[in-house]
């Protein structure tokens, strides 16, 4: 008999955040992060430690996932920006830097927990009401009328994302295909609830990526034994197509509610389930059904009479493109293994016909009438680059999604941060006696905590900057400048030409100081309305206001924490 160990006690951690081991982990975390922030961020290679792929990434969704801790707190704010990005797609490292500069600032100052978890809740409702209200000086209203918008919006998100490694010409090539596709998925002349599409992502290794293209409908992979004199045949009527959900491979473990009429004397299950195919097969045949499309698999026999008789036949086809192509062709999917197909469960297509995509040859499914189904193709060099550009297309994709809700669109480059930073330090001057007696401390400690979350933000904007330059301010909008290393501020004005954002042109006149250094509080101006001069660069509204929900309502959590527990057995 195996002798039994006596359970160990709970691990308790008093107080986690004065440990300096957590306080050291949640540094370097930071540190790793804000390495990755911007389009000129650094690329990590992220391997387990016990072997396994390497990820070479640089996507918050794709990083924070590959890092693996046993920090419950590290996991806690993990898990909230991965969360924060399944929903909204962009700004999540923006969202964790934010956290972690907050909680590594509120911890330095020596603030009591109740005073900074109060400063912060109050400064992000104060954020919140400024960035949503009329008189915003960081927020654009999109003009659907036209594509520009939209497409600098793809853009942020795309060549934010280093491990693509995309040129400005490929960056904007990909951006503008994101949009165009994004613009398939909304259906036409609809009354009522409208319902997007969908956009399938299919790809090729080793080609160029301005080769990456859309097409309406679907692209699949062609059929064994394909004969490429099929689909002219298609051509003439609009094929009708059945979809089954169900495996027609003739086991009897995956009949599902399907039935099996034993004729008396025959115990050959088999034959009895081939028989029931073929009669499937049959009724195909006799309702002119001209695709024949399984989810699984389809017996061989089966296959060799459809094909015998004309039916285009695709098994395998996968559960993620079940519904984009019940929605492309109307198709309803047969779920059971019938004698018979309901009339009603029957769809159409315009025409099938073969396609060139990078090395592949593949079939094109054109819808009947308008869909807003459609496939964007994408190309890139090598792997990895391949990978990260799915992920960067899709979170553009959900960006776009966005905008139909709320169609607005927020100053890029750390001028948003730099802009914000600058009004929540000038509004709490006339705030700061107030929020002190509501909260019962002193006005030095409110001034300390605000300056801190102010410090945060400024410190996400800072992040931006990878090649040895500072970060400047100017003194009149509070947007955020890039400066090389070998200038001085004296002469920033001959320098400089446009801010982070490309909004605000540089003058003579202007005043500049050094990002997160004492400065006079000021009200910053909102830009011109110069109709000439456009942002260059744009954020996600939804998304940033969001991430910053998030960042400073999990920092409050993790300041509040007092006790871990962890059961080590």
């Amino acid at each position: 008999m195996s002798r039994l160990a006596g359970k160990s006690p709970a691990l308790c951690t008093d107080k986690p955040l004065e440990q300096i081991v957590l306080r050291d982990k949640l540094a370097l975390l930071r540190q790793l992060l804000k390495s990755c922030f911007g389009p000129t961020g650094r690329l990590k290679h992220v391997r387990n430690n016990i072997g396994g792929r390497v990820v070479t990434t640089s996507t918050s969704s794709v990083l924070l996932s590959a890092i693996s801790s046993t920090e419950p707190l590290l996991n806690l704010i993990k898990a909230s920006v991965l969360n924060h990005v399944s929903r909204f797609g962009d700004c999540g490292l923006f969202s964790a830097i934010l956290c972690l500069s907050l909680i590594e600032r509120a911890t330095r100052s020596g603030l009591r927990t109740r005073v900074a978890v109060g400063v912060n809740a109050h400064l992000l409702g104060l954020c919140t009401a400024y960035l949503r209200g009329d008189a915003c000086g960081c927020k654009v209203k999109l003009d659907f009328c036209s594509s520009r918008d939209s497409i600098k919006l793809a853009l942020g998100v795309i060549s934010s994302k280093a491990a693509c490694v995309l040129t400005r010409p490929e960056a904007l090539h990909v951006s503008t295909l994101a949009v165009e596709a994004f613009l398939l998925t909304v259906p036409r002349d609809v009354t009522g609830a409208v319902t997007l599409g969908r956009v399938v992502t299919v790809s090729a290794e080793g080609h160029s990526v301005l080769d990456s293209a859309v097409f309406p409908g679907l692209l699949v992979d062609v059929p064994d034994d394909f004969a490429h004199g099929e689909p002219e045949r298609v051509h003439a009527d609009p094929p009708r197509v059945v979809l089954f959900g169900a495996s027609l491979a003739g086991d009897l473990s995956e009949l599902g509610d399907g039935t099996i009429e034993a004729r008396r004397g025959e115990a050959d299950a088999d034959s009895q389930i081939l028989d029931q195919l073929l009669g499937l097969g049959k009724r195909a045949v006799e309702d002119e059904v001209k695709l024949f499309v399984c989810q699984k698999v389809v017996h061989p026999v089966l296959q060799r009479f459809l094909r015998d008789h004309g039916v285009m036949v695709i098994q395998r086809l996968g559960g993620a493109l079940m519904e984009p192509l019940s929605r492309l062709t109307g198709a309803q999917p047969v779920a059971t293994l019938h004698r018979t197909v309901p009339a009603g469960a029957y769809g159409r297509l315009r025409g099938v016909r073969t396609r060139r995509f990078g090395s592949k040859t593949m079939l094109h499914l054109q819808p009947l009438g308008d869909s807003s189904i459609c496939t964007l193709g994408l190309c890139h060099r090598n792997e990895t680059m391949l990978s990260e550009l799915k992920v960067a297309c899709q979170k553009a994709e959900q960006v776009l999604r966005l905008t139909l809700r709320e169609p607005s669109a927020l100053h890029g480059g750390g001028c948003t941060e730099t802009h914000l930073a600058a009004h929540v330090r000038h509004q709490s001057l006339k705030d700061v006696a107030e929020v002190a007696s509501a909260l019962r401390c002193s006005r030095a400690e409110c001034s300390v905590a605000v300056e801190g979350f102010c410090a945060a933000l400024d410190s996400v904007a800072a992040a931006l900057e990878h090649d040895g330059g500072a970060s400047l301010i100017d003194l009149t909008h509070a947007h955020r400048w890039a400066f090389p290393a070998d200038g001085t501020k004296e002469h920033a004005g001959a320098i400089l030409s446009l801010c982070g954002c490309g909004l605000v042109k540089s003058s003579p006149d202007k005043k500049w100081t050094y990002l997160n250094t004492k400065s006079p509080h000021f009200s910053p101006a909102p830009p011109s309305r110069d109709a000439s001069l456009q942002p260059r660069v744009l954020d996600s509204f939804t998304a940033k206001v969001n991430a910053m929900q998030v960042a400073v309502e999990t920092a409050n959590l993790a300041l509040d924490v007092q006790f871990i527990i962890q059961d080590v057995n």
